[in-house]
């Protein structure tokens, strides 16, 4: 051990003269880019929100006991630490300046001591054979010996870990006395500014060896504690001006009651004058800090203008992100804010949605429908003020955005009246959605199962520059009875408002207003789809790699969508050339930004080089489709257009592939190896070919001689869609009400238990299947009522 922590060190100081050697050329100040364009902040004042630590330029991080050592707390956790001092390097490379707050000296002298202590045991009893086995016993290890043992092998196995990655590093032991006497803080300040000037990172710890136990009942006024590194931490950054306190324990942050107790919960946000919330529990596994020592100290570093965020640093599925994930904005562990919102965090939008959504869920059909008929009239009453706002978003987003996203974000008299139309229709679906009985079973005599309808809980729905989506959305959650978070794009900010107003003005004629919100705070959607404790479903309505990026970001809440519309349309050499040149026309022309429009042609072999081909071409050049040439299509052809790049692209624009196969079947393997299963067409006048294709075809919706555009909610007549899944459980291709519904059991008896079914019982199991003639559960009206068949509003 010895002659290793030697070598380290030797080469750390073999880095350190070739850095300054380095540094007296100037080369040092070549890796600070980000510094000299960092925005500057007053230190007068801390971070108010997550997304504002992005500008974080001087970090101080404080690891833990619980963080540095391992779990006999004898010797450190190498692992961890290697994640960690990656990081910080790393940030420091970046150009910000960084400090390291660490404890570990007492164990890893307490893991050298107990090794020299047990190798001189041996070396006793080889000299006296007879000495007893049970002298081999360790003495108890005395903390500020083990520090000064261990002190100089922590530092040493710093340096060798940061040298990796070309980073220096500088000692710093301090004590009480440091703080309170102004020469020696003023010494200390200095010293610590020469470091980070010279682009090196100090590890600073208490001078364990020296220091005196804490005292009881001193806080940051008094002693810096032997063990508590919290309090350090707070002082040196506020001593330092740093903008941020990244403290690192064995917990997820700040808990509003002890870890573990029944509905404990991470605190998101802190602020100032909480604490009376706060029920604090037993303190870590080591250290005496606790967790109510770090809130003080974090609080008195924030107060001192530096703001701060406690999280874990011993979890192994985000140590190696953790403190960059922080940097980055992300929402970990409990961030201190002197900043309190005016509106409500979206964990309590989650909770109001989730209690308002069952109280919608309860009501009368005709009562959700109500509801739905009610916005459809808002919509067309209030076009004026939508149309307005809707303006003012198309002011703002003009030049920065696509020609196709910024058809999407416009609105229209004629969109709004569409979208009227399709939520009258989801208003008729309403009356028979929740409470649905699916299947009736008898089980025993005075024993009846029965599977219902029940909306899935609380939707999360992630929509881009796209507002027509949310009053679609909002009409489904409602005639579905669930809840519903809607984060749109801040592209349609103004649009978006005004539209959830109207939702929950209509929602508020039947007192269940907080069932939709709006998400309108700082959060990030990777943080959103986060929340698994309190979303039930996620689905986003955008591009293809929005979806992927809420598919990976999701963390074990089930994401309904699709990632990529590569839509194929397939020409059989019998194809009508009229019902070709319409279908491949509207397939890909009618709105190519769209995820059901085709990205793909397929033809026969056969149509090459016949009058068909030529019609073919010549209306995609007609209505300017730049054609990019799969292999086998470009082998065929003396000059032929640019090659694909790829089989497996979704152009979303005025182009496409065009490939050759050599029959129905081989366009199906086609499909199956670059489709994305969302929907793909055949074109041909044989109906036999055309059977074969839509039922082998595994792919959401297939169509025959029909253009790929029909996949769409309102056009299966669904009234709107939440949007398209390609997934292979629960809904798949456009999905409407139906798809935002699961089921339940419902068992009525008369006693029965188990034990009457057994051997010896007195009963016996029937499982007759009854016939389905309950209506919904909530609907227990007359015949003489409306049919439910006729136009609600």
């Amino acid at each position: 051990m010895t002659m290793l922590l030697r070598r380290l060190s030797m080469c750390s100081h073999h880095h350190l003269l070739s850095f300054r050697a380095r540094q007296n050329q100037g080369c040092y100040q070549s890796i600070k880019p980000l510094k000299q364009v960092m925005l500057g902040r007053a230190n007068s004042s801390s971070f108010a929100h997550r997304g504002e630590l992005r500008q974080a330029k001087r970090i101080v991080v404080k690891l833990g006991s619980a963080v540095v050592t391992r779990g006999d707390e004898c010797g450190l956790a190498l692992g961890r630490l290697a994640s960690i001092v990656e990081q910080v390097a790393m940030l420091q490379n970046q150009g910000r300046e960084m400090m390291i707050v660490t404890s570990g000296a007492v164990a890893f002298g307490k893991q050298r001591l107990r090794h020299e202590i047990l190798l001189s045991q041996s070396v006793r009893q080889a000299l006296h054979s007879g000495q007893n086995q049970q002298d081999m016993s360790v003495p108890v290890l005395e903390a500020r010996a083990c520090a000064a043992a261990g002190q100089s092998g922590l530092m040493a196995l710093y340096e060798a870990m940061f040298t990796q990655y070309s980073t220096c590093t500088a000692q710093i032991l301090v004590t009480n006395l440091d703080f309170h006497d102004d020469q020696k803080r003023q010494n200390l300040n200095s010293t610590l500014q020469e470091l980070m000037r010279m682009n090196i990172v100090p590890i600073i710890n208490t001078n364990d060896a020296v220091v005196p136990p804490a005292e009881p009942n001193n806080d940051l006024m008094g002693v810096i504690s032997i063990k508590d590194n919290d309090s350090l931490a707070a002082r040196l950054a506020v001593e330092m001006q740093a903008d941020l306190l990244i403290a690192l324990s064995d917990v997820e942050g700040l808990y509003n009651r002890p870890p573990g107790t029944d509905d404990a919960k991470v605190i998101d946000i802190f602020y100032p004058g909480d604490q009376q919330s706060i029920t604090y529990g037993t303190k870590s596994r080591v250290g005496i800090g606790g967790m109510e020592a770090k809130v003080k100290s974090a609080l008195w570093a924030l107060q001192g203008g530096t703001s701060v965020v406690i999280a874990n640093g011993t979890n192994p599925k985000v140590t190696g992100h953790v403190i960059t994930d922080i940097v980055e904005g992300k929402k970990v562990g409990t961030f201190f804010s002197e900043v309190k919102p005016a509106g409500p965090t979206v964990e309590q939008q989650a909770d109001m949605a989730r209690h308002s959504g069952r109280t919608l869920a309860s009501l009368q059909p005709e009562q959700r429908s109500e509801i739905i008929c009610q916005l459809a009239e808002l919509l067309i009453e209030k076009k004026e003020e939508i149309l307005a706002a809707n303006k003012l978003d198309l002011a703002v987003s003009t030049g920065q955005l696509s020609p196709a996203m910024m058809k999407r974000l416009s609105l229209t008299v004629a969109k709004l009246t569409s979208l009227a139309i399709g939520m009258r229709q989801i208003a008729v679906s309403a009356k028979d959605s929740v409470g649905r009985v699916l299947r009736r079973t008898k089980v025993a005599h005075n024993l009846e199962l029965e599977q219902i309808t029940v909306p899935i809980g609380v939707l999360l729905v992630i929509f881009e520059a796209r507002p027509d989506c949310l009053p679609q959305v909002s009409a489904l959650a409602i005639a579905s009875g669930n809840a519903l978070l809607l984060k749109g794009g801040k592209e349609a900010a103004n649009t978006n408002r005004i539209l959830h107003q109207l939702t929950q003005e209509a929602l508020s004629m039947h007192g269940v207003r907080e069932a939709i919100q709006l998400v309108s705070t700082r959060e990030e959607v990777e943080d959103l789809c986060r929340l698994d404790k309190m979303i039930d479903l996620i689905i986003p309505r955008g591009s293809s790699q929005l979806v992927r990026d809420i598919q990976r970001a999701a963390k074990g809440v089930p994401v309904l969508g699709h990632s990529e519309g590569i839509c194929h349309v397939y020409i059989n050499s019998d194809a009508s050339v009229d019902k070709v040149i319409k279908i491949v026309r509207d397939s890909k022309c009618d709105y190519p930004a769209a995820c059901n429009a085709m990205e793909t042609l397929l033809i026969h072999r056969d149509i090459l080089r016949t009058p068909m081909f030529d019609q073919i071409i010549d209306m995609l050049r007609t209505e300017r489709v730049k054609i990019h040439a799969g292999p086998r299509f470009a082998s065929y052809l003396t000059f032929s257009p640019s090659e694909a790049k790829s089989l497996r692209t979704e152009y979303g624009d005025l182009e496409c592939c065009m490939e050759v196969v050599d029959s129905m079947q081989e366009a199906i393997d086609h499909i199956h190896k670059y489709g994305s299963s969302h929907t793909d067409v055949i074109v041909t006048e044989d109906e036999d070919t055309a059977e074969k294709f839509l039922q082998q075809l595994d792919s959401a919706c297939v169509f025959w001689n029909a253009s790929s555009r029909f996949a769409d909610g309102y056009r299966f007549g669904l009234g709107a869609e939440v949007g398209i899944s390609t997934s292979r459980i629960h809904a798949r291709g456009p999905v409407g009400l139906e798809g935002l519904l699961t089921t339940k059991w419902l068992l009525r008896g008369d006693g029965h238990t188990a034990a009457d079914f057994s051997e010896h019982g007195t009963m016996k199991y029937l499982h007759e299947e009854l016939p389905v003639t309950r209506q919904p559960l909530a609907v227990q009206r007359d015949s003489s009522e409306t049919s439910s068949d006729s136009q609600p509003c």
